[in-house]
């Protein structure tokens, strides 16, 4: 059980990093104040692997619609992806995804909502950023390098994902015997001297939360170990960048009131000092910050 004492305990222990102040910047020639007023990031599937029925539009028509919804509820970014990242999701071609992207991105844009794409894959970043996508989100790392480059060339964002592996389709274990914080910023420091080195300004670190990762398939241990994160990510912001969060569902104990998870989920992150919320629930999670901000 989750304690007000150990919530007590986590802030004494890092009393310092709690204080810390991450970069704000513009993206598409809109001001985000990350240090004051975290921001919400809607989801749009455009696989029919896609577990979470609700965001999956299998036409660019019906994406763009429910970006607009997502956007009128108070997502300031809208994420799209055409490769499910659950393990039983069959793999799409880069040229697949760009045929299911590219209409996305350009009716989006024409919305003026930013955009954002979740890709690992040198072609469809190219093809994102040349359709006007504003955000990357990198969920790999072996071409790192390439991706920062072209995001630096376009002067989009990127999101650096914690991968354990190649890409989130193709990771291993991750160690749970001792604080992941260390580990976790040491990756994000590579990566983001990587991107800087390559001209990369706009940079939020997502830490994951291990959904694919083999020794996380216990749901208690899994979700145990999203929480712990959750509730640690102010620590990562001594990095100096905002720290986006994709909320988790826990489907094997919120069952069928699973819509409820990502909300639960989001007042541990927002504790944490999270800066972008990933989500599907977008009216809820907005919700949940307003109601933080009375406090």
């Amino acid at each position: 059980m989750l304690t007000l004492e150990q919530l007590a305990g986590l802030f004494e222990k890092n009393r310092a990093a709690a204080a810390a102040r991450v970069q704000e910047f513009s993206i598409g020639g809109k001001k985000f104040h990350f240090n004051s007023s975290p921001a919400i990031m809607g989801v749009v599937n455009l696989s029919a692997d896609s577990w979470y029925r609700e965001s999956v539009c299998l036409s660019a028509d019906s994406a763009i619609a429910r970006g607009k919804i997502l956007a009128a509820q108070g997502a300031q970014i809208i994420d799209v992806g055409a490769e499910s990242t659950l393990a039983h999701a069959a793999r799409v071609t880069g040229a697949a995804q760009k045929s299911k992207l590219i209409p996305v991105i350009k009716g989006l844009r024409a919305e003026k909502i930013l955009v954002s794409v979740e890709t690992y894959s040198p072609a469809v970043t190219r093809a994102s950023l040349a359709a006007g996508a504003n955000v990357l989100n990198l969920t790999g790392t072996t071409a790192s390098q390439e991706i920062f480059r072209m995001v630096a060339a376009h002067e989009a964002a990127v999101i650096i994902c914690y991968v354990a592996g190649k890409n989130v389709r193709a990771v291993g274990d991750f160690d749970l015997s001792a604080d992941p914080i260390p580990k976790l910023r040491e990756f994000f420091a590579r990566q983001i001297e990587l991107a800087q080195k390559c001209g990369v300004e706009k940079i939020f670190i997502d830490p994951g939360l291990g959904f694919y990762y083999k020794n996380l398939q216990d749901s208690a241990v899994r979700v145990r170990h999203q929480m712990n994160i959750f509730l640690n990510t102010f620590r990562l912001r001594k990095l100096g960048f905002p720290v986006c969060h994709a909320l988790p569902h826990a489907f094997e104990f919120f069952t069928d009131e699973v819509r409820c998870a990502e909300p639960f989920f989001a007042v541990l992150a927002a504790l944490g000092k999270t800066d972008l919320f990933r989500t599907h629930e977008v009216p809820r999670i907005q919700a949940v910050l307003d109601t933080l901000k009375i406090f």
